[in-house]
């Protein structure tokens, strides 16, 4: 059974004080729009695809030698991806999602 939180009974003095994540990250790389930030949202970025990548390899039961020798490319180039450490240019990364046995989709955001 779902337990239900009574809103009057909570402590929001302390629950004002909590920081939330763009606080967070306002004070780990500076405001929205600052070189620091942006910087940091680019290295977020190209971890994050590498993740995406990585996790459809292994669901392709592919290894990183495997996946180069279809996109035409090295082991070590697409370690660096997964690691996030490169960014592959957009025709790589369709030839690899191609490769993976995957497509890319673009929607627009509502």
């Amino acid at each position: 059974m779902k337990k239900t939180v009574d809103r009057n009974n909570l402590n929001w003095s302390k629950i004002e004080i909590l920081s939330t994540t763009n606080d967070m990250l306002d004070n780990l790389y500076g405001a929205e729009g600052s070189l620091e930030r942006e910087h940091f949202k680019k290295e977020a970025y190209s971890y994050y695809t590498g993740q995406i990548i990585e996790q459809a390899r292994k669901e392709a039961k592919m290894t990183q030698t495997e996946l180069a020798e279809k996109v035409g490319s090295n082991k070590s180039y697409i370690s660096r991806i997964e690691t996030g450490r490169t960014e592959p240019k957009v025709s790589t990364f369709y030839r690899i999602a191609s490769a993976l046995g995957r497509s890319v989709e673009l929607t627009p955001v509502l």
